[in-house]
């Protein structure tokens, strides 16, 4: 976690009543609710790596629901800089920032002097959401699909070069926006060893600068999406920003743009920000340090093209099986920082896709298709996440106040629909393309519920409950002005959020009524809060977690979220890695396996993994046999004020805080001159599923 998480910088100007505002309570620490239980009448159908006929195989049948076990041994906290498994596993280190795509792939230079050239034919850097399409059902062959968020300017140039400094130059930005994006690589076990198929037919590098993207929806084609390149409003190049994703029940990957507006600046002075602009924080002066492409491509020059940042910010959909196809970018969908996309099916086969605004103050979404889903027409399909309607989630308190669950329904943003203030959104909006490009202001409009930073969301596979990470808070209660907001105060505390400056973050899942994802109403609970019972003895302090969190399994700000096939739950972390004060017994970023129950603060959770010094703990996939799981360990070595942070700047020595993967046991050709990110795949010994 860097210094600035730029996640935190909330710009809502929402006057709805937020999650903070529902009420204003102490909550005693270990009140919990009993949630009802039922079997599902719908299975989730996401967790299958399968192809789309396995889909077809269970869509109207309910899957019997297994009781999920943990065999393992939880893993103690580490600080160490190496990854830690439970006894009986093992892993290896794959798909290394700068490993090659192609025979002809220039080898990747310690001292990053590499060019830009080099970086489209390498992995690009800073891996974060992943998933593994198997070829005809295999476990041991596949097409792995990998998210690469953003780049770390300290360790991506060389020691020589600072973003917008003196030796920057165009093939620096070139290079940089070449790391971020998607890459698709061929994989394969070989008995020994999971290996990039090099020069297969698949294998290609998708990224900010060079892949040509086309526009989708009710938004395509609008002029709040023409720029003088692109007088349609239909072509765009490049994707960014990549941080979840999600697949889809006809095998396309679908990629999340989050923090897009971070690449976005001017060189000009007195550009004016409008509305829009400061509702989602685009600069108007120099874009993020981290970045700076705006000193030369024009593109990310907000007074040279003005809409162009308004053309990011989508759900991209991928088709890693047809290298020729371009990628769509999905305006149905909403237009915010998405974290990740959980789809899912309703009750009558129409396609449900869950995403979540990674920002403070922010909300919930979830899209309902017009058309259903037809396991025997995969091209039918594809245009499914075209047309429907996106809806936004209003959050209730329950009648009983203090027992940590409420009510919520969905609210349709569409031109019908009356806001607050009883006028319909098609007063505020010309049409439907123009609503979306400018989701955030909907939400607003209609009272959506301001949530803390809503991160990954997953879907029980056996009972259809919808979980959701929100990560942190430390303004909560606060007092402190919203920036961008005019005034606008951090909310306080509530039943789902009942801590004021939560350094924790907790999960919240939900029951939509009747089991059917369609549903316009859902009953809400918290499934558990983080904390540490171990700095936090007093009696009532809610700081010290729910009953479920003990010294054995300490962790803050959970992230990444999935379900595999027997109903675990697997949570990953991004948060403060300083194993000090609040955080004392955390360790390092780590990723747990818990067994949900109704019950808030029940259920078993326990460590698996620990990530290296630095890094993030981001993405999981399996094989088909869930004997294989593979996780992204995300900028390792990043310290920002870490306690062990050393004297040297990252340009002195780039091995002071971080060495990974160099050195690791399973990785034997080594790292060379700078920590890099990678995937790390693990399997058990005794060739069992992973976790069970």
């Amino acid at each position: 976690m860097s210094d600035l998480d730029r996640d935190d910088i909330p710009s809502n100007h929402s006057q709805a009543e937020s999650f903070n505002e529902l009420l204003g309570k102490q909550l005693a620490r270990r009140g919990f609710l009993k949630a009802s239980a039922g079997a599902s009448t719908l299975a989730f159908f996401g967790f299958s790596l399968n192809k789309s006929a396995a889909f077809a195989q269970t869509a109207a049948t309910s899957l019997a629901a297994p009781v999920p076990s943990m065999s393992f041994k939880a893993v103690e906290a580490s600080t160490a800089d190496k990854i830690v498994v439970p006894e009986g596993y093992r892993y290896a280190v794959i798909n290394r920032w700068g490993d090659p795509l192609f025979t002809d792939s220039p080898k990747w230079k310690g001292d990053a002097t590499d060019d830009s050239a080099a970086q489209t034919m390498q992995i690009g850097d800073n891996h974060d959401g992943i998933h593994y399409f198997p070829i005809n059902g295999s476990s041991t062959e596949g097409l792995m699909v990998t998210n690469h968020e953003y780049i770390n300017p300290d360790y991506f140039f060389p020691a020589n070069v600072r973003v917008a400094g003196e030796n920057w130059n165009a093939d620096w930005v070139k290079k940089s926006q070449r790391a971020q994006g998607v890459c698709v690589k061929h994989i394969r076990y070989d008995g020994q060893n999971w290996k990039t198929v090099l020069d297969s037919k698949y294998n290609r590098s998708i990224n900010a600068l060079d892949t040509e993207m086309v526009l989708t929806g009710p938004s395509a084609g609008h002029d709040l999406l023409k720029t003088k390149a692109d007088p349609s409003g239909t072509v765009v190049f490049g994707t960014f920003g990549n941080c979840g994703n999600g697949y889809t029940l006809w095998d396309t990957y679908l990629t999340c743009e989050e923090n897009v507006t971070d690449y976005f600046g001017s060189l000009k002075e007195g550009v004016e920000s409008n509305t829009l602009m400061k509702r989602y924080g685009v600069a108007t002066k120099a874009s993020d340090d981290s970045y700076r492409w705006e000193t030369h491509d024009k593109r990310f020059d907000v007074a040279e093209e003005p809409n162009e940042w308004m053309r990011h910010g989508w759900i991209v959909e991928i088709d890693p099986f047809d290298p020729e196809s371009k990628p769509s970018k999905l305006t149905a969908l909403g237009h915010f920082k998405h974290e990740n996309a959980a789809m899912t099916l309703a009750a009558d086969k129409r396609v449900v896709v869950y995403m979540g605004d990674d920002q403070r103050s922010e909300y919930i979404y979830k899209f309902v298709s017009d058309g259903k889903f037809d396991p025997a027409n995969k091209e039918a399909n594809r245009t499914l996440l075209d047309k429907g309607t996106l809806y936004v989630a209003q959050f209730a308190d329950g009648e009983q106040a203090g027992d940590l669950k409420g009510k919520g329904k969905w609210i349709p943003l569409t031109l019908d629909t009356v806001g607050q203030d009883g006028k319909k959104l098609g007063e505020l909006f010309k049409d439907q393309g123009e609503l979306l490009v400018k989701t955030r202001l909907a939400a607003d409009a209609v009272g959506a519920t301001p949530m803390d930073r809503p991160e990954w969301i997953a879907v029980n596979p056996h009972t259809q409950e919808v979980y959701v990470t929100l990560t942190n808070n430390s303004d909560r209660g606060s007092d402190k002005e919203r920036k961008g907001t005019n005034g606008l105060k951090h909310p306080g505390i509530d039943d789902a959020n009942p801590r004021a400056k939560n350094p924790y973050g907790q999960i919240v899942r939900w029951n939509e009524s009747g089991k059917d994802a369609a549903a316009g109403e859902f009953d809400w609970d918290v499934f558990v809060l983080a904390g540490n019972p171990e700095v936090h003895k007093e009696p009532g302090n809610l700081m010290a977690g729910t009953q479920n969190v003990s010294a054995k399994n300490l962790f803050n700000s959970p992230d990444g979220l999935a379900f595999d096939k027997d109903g675990r739950l697997w949570i990953q972390t991004d948060g403060n890695f300083s194993d000090q004060g609040n955080f004392a017994g955390n360790g390092n970023n780590q990723m747990l396996v818990a067994i949900p129950e109704t019950e808030t603060g029940k259920g078993e959770i326990r460590r698996f993994l620990v990530g290296p010094s630095g890094s993030e703990v981001t993405g999981i996939t399996w094989t088909p046999d869930y004997k294989t799981v593979f996780v992204n360990i995300q900028h390792p070595g990043e310290y920002g004020k870490h306690p062990r942070a050393p004297k040297v700047t990252p340009q002195e020595d780039p091995l002071a805080f971080s060495k990974w993967p160099m050195g690791d046991n399973d990785d034997p050709e080594g790292s060379g001159g700078r920590p890099r990110a990678a995937t790390v795949v693990i399997w058990r010994e005794d060739g069992g599923v992973v976790g069970a």
